[in-house]
Parts: structure tokens; sequence; C-alpha cells
């Protein structure tokens, strides 16, 4: 009787090795490893489908059919996506558990089912009269969209390759499993296999396959690192789950451009597109602000968002400051805190300073570096910013105000949204003239602060 063959994998990176470890070498988790057979029989079965393709094709003799892409008719959806589902393409959605993959998945194969395409929805976790239940509540119905709950990695291929849909749904890929894998579902192995396997059925039979994937505590999507490189696409679901707006982001995308983001609102229907994000994240900005409160011109791809940052600034009982963010990254926010104290003459050594974005979003371009520079200057000197300006620029080490890009689609949306001022780095040129709003154009933070303090004067 032939010995049988184990291998211990990290749960964590897919890091393989002989025996077992209680740090893993390549990611640095404890306890992480967990044994796993290996079965030579199915490395030969994989070796011969991929033995098993398409002879070389010189480009010039490839033909791009008409409908290379498949819009699904939402266009937050299809904007991330670069204008819609490519054909023969293996997307991957991640989120947090409720935070609505399965339903905006749900609403965009009733909307393909609309175009005449067949949908294939792969339930792994819910039963068909869930899936059902959900459907009704959403107002889903058609002929063309198939539900099929179903676990097994073989009985799922079997029902694709009979099926034959033009897109199919996995939910989710940690709960399915193949039989040519010893390990249960959700390891490493199964999900790279299955993945794997998915991906060769998209480029063979030209058909679009989602697959909905789970993140862990740290917000990382579970699994190996190599299933977000075997993949096309890589789109995010962000938001918090407690309240109403969620944020569509790609991640990787190779069919587009991936500083695209979508804005939805969950209702009792389902998700509901945001056309005008700017007026969704001002709706609770009072005339009346309080210190510490400014807005700022932030882009999220081609698209221009106004968004309200605040900053509290309070003396600190304890030895050692705290600093805390929201929405912001915190060494970034740091870096602003140096240079107002530095540049400024702002003496924060003994206060607390925390900084939120309104909204539950995450700023991620220097941008809003002026607009948090700002907020903690005026709350710190107790001085209430003008509610009709707006601000955008980058701060540099030396005090100084950098360009940024886009700055005339920035004005455009402030001037659209009513507002009366806006502070721009000196260095941005503004070659189109605008009407009925102000431009202030600073070089330096201490410039900024005096033309806050000036127009509220």
């Amino acid at each position: 009787m032939a010995k049988i063959k184990t291998k211990f994998v990290c749960q964590q990176c897919g890091y393989e090795t002989a025996r077992y470890m209680g740090k893993c070498p390549e990611c640095g988790n404890w306890e992480s490893f967990v044994e796993e057979t290996i079965n030579n029989e199915s490395q030969q079965k994989n070796t011969r489908i991929i033995l098993d393709t398409l002879p070389p094709t010189p480009i010039n003799n490839i033909k791009i059919g008409e409908e290379i892409r498949i819009p699904t008719n939402i266009s937050e959806f299809d904007r991330v996506l670069g204008g819609g589902l490519v054909q023969g393409s293996l997307v991957l959605i991640a989120g947090d558990p409720g935070i609505g993959k399965s339903t905006i998945l749900l609403q965009s194969s009733n909307e393909l089912c609309r175009q005449d395409k067949k949908v294939l929805y792969v339930s792994a976790e819910e039963s068909a009269s869930q899936i059902k239940l959900r459907a009704d509540r959403l107002n889903i119905s058609n002929n063309n969209l198939y539900i099929y709950p179903q676990t097994n990695f073989d009985s799922i291929k079997h029902q694709i390759t009979t099926e034959k849909p033009d897109v199919v749904v996995i939910d989710s890929i940690q709960a399915i499993y193949s039989s040519d894998i010893q390990s249960s579902a959700g390891s490493v192995s199964q999900i790279r296999e299955c993945c794997n396997a998915l991906m060769q059925i998209a480029k063979q039979e030209n058909i679009t396959i989602i697959v909905i994937g789970h993140v862990t505590k740290e917000g990382n999507i579970a699994g190996p690192k190599i299933l977000e490189h075997m993949v096309d696409t890589v789109i995010q679901f962000e938001g918090d789950k407690y309240k109403s707006y969620r944020i569509l982001r790609a991640v990787k995308n190779r069919f587009g451009n991936t500083s695209e983001v979508g804005i939805f609102e969950m209702g009792e229907k389902g998700l509901k597109e945001v056309i005008n994000p700017s007026e969704l994240f001002l709706k609770e900005y009072q005339q009346s602000q309080a210190t510490g409160s400014v807005i700022i011109v932030t882009n999220e791809g081609t698209r221009p968002m106004l968004v309200e940052i605040q900053a509290l600034v309070g003396t600190t009982p304890y030895p050692t400051p705290r600093r805390v963010t929201n929405g912001v990254d915190l060494s970034r926010v740091l870096q602003i805190l140096a240079v107002l104290e530095k540049r400024v003459g702002l003496n924060l050594s003994k206060q607390d300073v925390y900084v939120n974005v309104i909204g539950g979003i995450d700023i991620q371009e220097p941008a809003a570096d002026l607009g948090i520079a700002l907020a903690v200057a005026t709350c710190a000197r107790d001085v209430v910013i003008d509610p009709h300006t707006a601000i955008v620029g980058e701060v540099g080490l030396s005090g100084e105000i950098r360009a940024v890009n886009n700055i005339e689609k920035r004005i455009k949306e402030v001037q659209k949204l009513g507002f009366k001022k806006i502070i721009i780095p000196q260095s941005n040129n503004v070659e189109e003239k605008f009407d009925g709003i102000k431009i202030v154009k600073v070089g330096k933070i201490i410039e900024a602060i005096t033309a806050c303090i000036t127009a509220n004067n």
C-alpha cells in the first residue's frame, strides 16, 4: 500500500512546507498551517487540461466580436467595470458580510436577463427558496435567470457546460469544493484549484464568470494572494453595513481604469444608484457650521466629489496626546500636524486631535491635505470657516501648497452645488473663466489659514 503524502499549507498566503510550522515564514501569521493530502492524480489531470488548448494564433488573425462588452444597465457598476462585463472574463467581487454583494449581483443578473442573456446563479451558501425571497423583495422575475444551489464544483462545471449560459455567478468561491482536492472547502488549495478551473472555463467557453469572495478580519480577500492575480478584475465593496451607502471600487481591472468608483444607497428595494454623490455626502451639512468643519473637493476616478471633513482638537489629560483618524491615512495626518507645528507655529504637543471624514468613505489622494490642515487649525483657534467655501490642495513638508489634477472639473462641481468660493493651489493654472464663484489661490499653508479667517471676519 502506497504511503499517503501530505503537506502543510498556510491558509493566509498559500505557502507550502513538508512539516508543520507555528509561524509562516512568508506572511508572518501564527498557527495558520493546515495539513492537506497530495493528490498525484489531480495534478496529472490538471496537466492534461493545460495541454489540451488551442494552438497559438497571429494577433492579426484574432477577430473581436461585436459584443465584446455586456452592459449591466447599472451605470455605477458599469463605470467601475470600465463599460460593462467583458465576455470570457473572470471577475472577483469581495466585501464584508452583509455589505450587499449578493444583492448587486442579483440585480445585475436581472438586468442582463432583460437583454436576453442567460444567467446561471450558483448559490453555495443559500437555498433556492432563500434566493427567491430576496428576488421577490427586489422585484426580480425573469425566466432567463437560473438558480442552482450547489457546492460541488464538478456538478457546477457540468451545469455550465450543459446550459451554456452567457454569465455565471458563483456565490461564493470559499463555499465550493472539488472532489479532486482532499482538503475542506475554503482552504487555500480548494480556492486556488477551483478558481483556476473557472478561469479555464471562462476563456475556453467565452463565458463571463463573476465570483464572490469573502474577506478576512483585516479586510483582505480570503484565500491565497494568487487568487487576485488569476482573475481579470477585482472589485472591492466598501462601506459601513450600518449605514445606507456603499462604494464599489476597482482594485484591479485588465479592461478598464482602476481609479473609478461607483456609489450606491441601500434601501428596501435593494441597491439604488447615486448619480450625484456630492449631494449625498452633504445632505446633513448645516449652514451654521461649528469649528473644525470644512468641505474638500476630492477625486474618485474621473468624478469630483464634495466631502465634509471634521476635526476636533482638545487638551489631553494624558502625557501622550491621541491621534485618531477615520477615512484618512493616519501617517498623512501626522505629517500635516508636523507641518502645522513647524511652519505655522501651532503647538499641538498637548492636544488630542481627531479627524473624521463624514459619510464613511476613505480618501486616498493627497488633495485633501489642505482641507485637513485647515480643519485642525481652525478648530484649534476656534474659528468657523465660511460654509460656502470649498478647499483643495496638497501640503508639502515646507508648508507649500502643491498643484492637484483636474482642477477645472473640481471647480465646476463646486459651482454646480452653489458654493461661492474655492481655495486652490497657486501653481494650478485655471484657463477657463467661472462666473459666480471666487477662486482664491494660495502658495503657503499660512496664506490659506489667513484667507479663511479673513473671509470669516
